[in-house]
């Protein structure tokens, strides 16, 4: 897949909150995943190594929200080997209030697998 397909695919599957596929068919086996600082003050790693090892921290992190109220997923925005989106999300963590988040999802793809991601809130 090219850039464009692998982000095309990418949005078409995150907006229907299919993570796992994402994961299982758009991720290298040895993706790194970064986060920023304030990731560890929520309890997460800044950096994850490894398909399986990303795959874990998301169910975790969702695990985290007693209610999702809505989720989108801008359309990708490619430029060569990289495409962004942001990520909206408002919803209510277990024991805190409801909440709106927004972050930028910058992807770095190769032979048509997502090797990189990068996370900014």
């Amino acid at each position: 897949m090219t850039t464009q397909e692998t982000a095309t695919r990418y949005h078409e599957l995150v907006n229907q909150r299919k993570f796992i596929e994402v994961q299982d068919t758009l991720y290298a086996e040895d993706v790194v995943c970064q986060e920023p600082e304030k990731a560890a003050a929520m309890g997460f790693p800044i950096l994850t190594n490894g398909r399986e090892a990303v795959k874990a921290k998301g169910i975790a992190r969702r695990a985290t929200i007693e209610t999702t109220h809505s989720y989108t997923c801008s359309e990708p925005i490619v430029a060569g080997e990289y495409f962004s989106v942001v990520l909206r999300q408002d919803v209510t963590f277990q024991g805190k209030p409801r909440l709106t988040l927004e972050e930028v999802g910058v992807f770095h793809v190769k032979d048509g697998m997502v090797v990189k991601e990068q996370f900014f809130y």
